[in-house]
Parts: structure tokens; C-alpha cells; sequence
């Protein structure tokens, strides 16, 4: 028996479609990266739906497809299928239960600080929880590593946290790509995340997996923190201590790779 999301090659109209095979529970109109995607219900299957609606987000799209077929993880929620639609693609995915840390909407809706925010209650979690989340992170970027891809546009957005089971999945990896290589120009980011090759863009720059490495080093800086100022930092001066040689500003004071990252941060945790 044929699957109405799974085993359909081509569409014109995918919101019709989808509101025609099964019910559209969630749409999301308002993200900045040129893109609309749905939470769609077919019998007892949820599934999540991505398409462009801007030329930029079409590329990124594409790309998703090449890093999935590189990368598997079981904290990074994988691609299904991809469906032609006039000219673009659509992705789906299996729908993951959780709450994205950070909302990047047009216009901004989410504020950090709030209470109610999805980060500021992650935040309020115990530390372990939080170094769980951690490790899941952690390992799928080594997963990216041997695939010897690199992150772009690693941020809060991309963090999917379940409060009811403490795990933590990633999503919306589009724009990560095989490194090292050379930026033509401004590449997508949070600045919070970016490293100085990264932002502001200087011609001649390169990104690599120091690049990685400091935007992970970012990654658990901000989210061990009680706070969105990075005044209430929770770990241990040994966890703090891997901070800052992966953020370090000169790429060769960083960790050489994820994996060398990887194996610090255990070292420190296991003292905490």
C-alpha cells in the first residue's frame, strides 16, 4: 500500500495536498530562512513538512538532502523523503516530540529572558540534564566530523528539547556543508554562535572543524548558563576551562577537532 507522503515523486500544490491526505496541525509561516513548514497528522503518523518560499531557501533545502545522506545520528532527525513541487523541493521528516529552544520568526516573537521561553525554562533543568543534552549534541558532531562536513548556522534554533523525556534532537542542519572551504560572502548565522572567521565575513576566510569546534564550544557555553547575559555559568571551572580553549579567538588555540572537544568535555564532566 502506497505512503501519501512517502512515495509520491511530485506535487503543484502541497498545502493542498497535505490538508487533502491528512491534517495539518501546526503551520510555520513566520521563519526566517525562507522557509514554510507544516506538522502534518496521517492516520496515526505525524509528520513535519519543509518547503522554500525564497530562491535562498531552495539551496538549502538541497543542501539538507546531501548532509543527510552523509550523516546519520540518532539526535539528529532525519530526512524520509524529498517531493518535487513546482520547480523546488519539499522535505519530510518524522515528526519529534519537543520544543525548539529559540524561535527565529519574523517578526521576533521570542525573547530569551522570558520565563515562559523554552530556553529560559531548559535552564532551570538540573546540570545533568543539561549535560545530556550536551553529550546528544556533542555526538552527533562527531558524526558530522567523519563525514567531513562542518557546521554553518549552528544555533538555539536548532535545538529540539523533549521536557517530558530530557531529550535533546537537532534539526534544520541545511546549511552545513563539506569543509574545509572558503565563504563568498556573509554565511547565515547567530552571531552569539559565530566564530570571527565566520562573522564579520573577511575575504580569504576559512571554515573548517575549528569552526565547529568553536561553535560548539558556544553551544555549552550558553546553554550551562542560568542566564541569557553569560553572568550564571552552572559548570565547573574545569568545564569552563574547555570553553574557552575551543572558543579561543586564534582557530590554532582551538581543539583540533570535534573529537579532541569531545573527549576534554567528558574528562571535565567526569571530575564534576
Amino acid at each position: 500500500m502506497s505512503h501519501p507522503l512517502l512515495d509520491i515523486a511530485a506535487l503543484d500544490d502541497l498545502a493542498a495536498y497535505l490538508s487533502r491526505v491528512g491534517e495539518v496541525f501546526r503551520v510555520f509561516d513566520q521563519q526566517d530562512s525562507g522557509c514554510v513548514a507544516y506538522g502534518v497528522e496521517i492516520g496515526t503518523e505525524r509528520w513535519f513538512v519543509k518547503t522554500a518560499r525564497e530562491a535562498r531557501a531552495e539551496d538549502s533545502l538541497r543542501r539538507a538532502v546531501a548532509f543527510h545522506a552523509m550523516v546519520q545520528h540518532p539526535a539528529i532527525i532525519p530526512i524520509r523523503h524529498a517531493i518535487s513541487v513546482a520547480g523546488s523541493l519539499a522535505l519530510v521528516y518524522p515528526w519529534r516530540a519537543g520544543e525548539v529552544l529559540y524561535h527565529s520568526t519574523v517578526p521576533r516573537t521570542v525573547d530569551r529572558r522570558d520565563p515562559a521561553s523554552a530556553m529560559a525554562r531548559f535552564r532551570q533543568r538540573p546540570v545533568p540534564d543539561v549535560e545530556r543534552a550536551l553529550a546528544a549534541i556533542l555526538g552527533a558532531h562527531l558524526a558530522v566530523e567523519r563525514a567531513g562536513l562542518v557546521a554553518v548556522d549552528l544555533y538555539d534554533g536548532c535545538m529540539l528539547y523533549d521536557f517530558g523525556t530530557g531529550a535533546m534532537a537537532l534539526c534544520d542542519l541545511d546549511e552545513y556543508r563539506p569543509g574545509p572551504f572558503e565563504p563568498a560572502g556573509q554565511l547565515p548565522g547567530s552571531v552569539r554562535y559565530m566564530s570571527p572567521e565566520e562573522y564579520p565575513f573577511r575575504p580569504g576566510s576559512v571554515i573548517d572543524i575549528r569552526t565547529t569546534v568553536y561553535n560548539l564550544g558556544r553551544t555549552i557555553r550558553l546553554l550551562l548558563d542560568a542566564g541569557d547575559d553569560e553572568l550564571a555559568w552552572r559548570g565547573t571551572q574545569a568545564q569552563l576551562d574547555v570553553v574557552a580553549r575551543a572558543t579561543a579567538a586564534d582557530p590554532a588555540g582551538r581543539y583540533a577537532s570535534v573529537t579532541e572537544l569531545n573527549d576534554a568535555w567528558l574528562g571535565a564532566c567526569e571530575g564534576s
